[in-house]
Order: C-alpha cells, then sequence, then structure tokens
C-alpha cells in the first residue's frame, strides 16, 4: 500500500469529488479510499472520531473501512479525542472565555464521549480560576463601568450564562465586579 495520504497509484481523480468505491473495489481499496479523505479532513483542522466518521458516512464509505480507516489514523496519532477534548478545553477558556458549562456541551456536540468530557474538565488548569474568569469577562466587556440597575445586573448574568458560567459563579462574579466598581468609585 502507498503512502496513506498519497492517491492510489495511477489515480489522478480527486477522491473528494469521485464517486465513492463499491462493493466490487477490494477490501484494501475502500480503506484505502476512505483514509485519502480522512486525511484531506485532518487537515483543515484537528477532529473528533465522531466528526470522522460521520465525514466518512456521508460520502458513502461503508462501515467496516470506516472503522478499520479509523483504527490507523488512531494508531498512527491522527485521531485522539483525549487530545482534542484537553486542547479545546484549553483553546475555549483562553481564547474566547468560555466557562465550563459551554465548553462541556461543545465537547459533547463534537461527539466526545462524556467521560473524556469530564476527565477533560477535571484536567483544567484553570479551572480553579473559574470564578476570577468570570469578573475579567465582565470587566473586557463592561470595560470597568458600573453596573446601574437590576436591568445591567440581569444583563451580566445572561452574559456570563451565555458564555457557560455556572449561575452561581455567575452571581458571585457580578457583584465581586460591582464591589470593585464601588472601589475604584466608579459607583
Amino acid at each position: 500500500m502507498s503512502e496513506p495520504d498519497a492517491p492510489p497509484a495511477g489515480s489522478t481523480a480527486d477522491p473528494a469529488t469521485s464517486p465513492p468505491l463499491t462493493a466490487a473495489g477490494s477490501a484494501e481499496e475502500r480503506v484505502h479510499h476512505a483514509l485519502e479523505l480522512a486525511y484531506r479532513h485532518l487537515a483543515k483542522r484537528d477532529r473528533t472520531v465522531a466528526e470522522v466518521r460521520r465525514h466518512l458516512e456521508r460520502r458513502s464509505v461503508g462501515g467496516p473501512s470506516i472503522e478499520r480507516a479509523l483504527a490507523e489514523l488512531h494508531d498512527l496519532g491522527y485521531l485522539d479525542d483525549r487530545r482534542y477534548a484537553q486542547r479545546y478545553v484549553e483553546d475555549r477558556r483562553r481564547v474566547d472565555g468560555w466557562g465550563r458549562l459551554r465548553i462541556a456541551a461543545g465537547l459533547r456536540r463534537m461527539g466526545i464521549d462524556e467521560p473524556l468530557v469530564e476527565a477533560a474538565l477535571a484536567g483544567d488548569p484553570d479551572a480553579r480560576r473559574e470564578p476570577d474568569l468570570a469578573v475579567e469577562t465582565l470587566e473586557r466587556r463592561l470595560g470597568g463601568a458600573p453596573l446601574a440597575d437590576d436591568r445591567g445586573r440581569g444583563r451580566a448574568l445572561r452574559l456570563l450564562a451565555t458564555r457557560g458560567f455556572p449561575l452561581e459563579t455567575a452571581y458571585d462574579a457580578v457583584r465581586t465586579y460591582e464591589r470593585r466598581c464601588d472601589e475604584r468609585g466608579d459607583g
């Protein structure tokens, strides 16, 4: 078998646009075709096992070929849901300022199994800082401006809830934010 990400010898067709291999092709050819499609899909960004499986299913790749391709990609280190979940937690926390609830929902949507979701969240180095991160989110979003009334507090709570912070954390963050505004003399 040639390189997994190279087209089969003598082939000039683009596997993403070529018709799916039928049962007439050998099992090895079908797996090779599945690997070609998967490598092209993985070239854009890291993916979960579920995402690659759905991609191959949409391209009419048969179940046994999908399973063999997924196993090979896992063995080669191209697919690792545990690694994906850890990176996702770090990126969503640091880049997007998300709370644990939104991060967990995102991982589930990507097809990550619940034990891996919980493990990734448990391994989050910023988990203990979540209350501080919620206050920092308010500081960035509101620019240190005091909350004028209950309506402003409600908007601040909705902002934090939308970002995936648990309600109790959001309440505490709003109180801390208001206290800081008062200490600065903004309120």
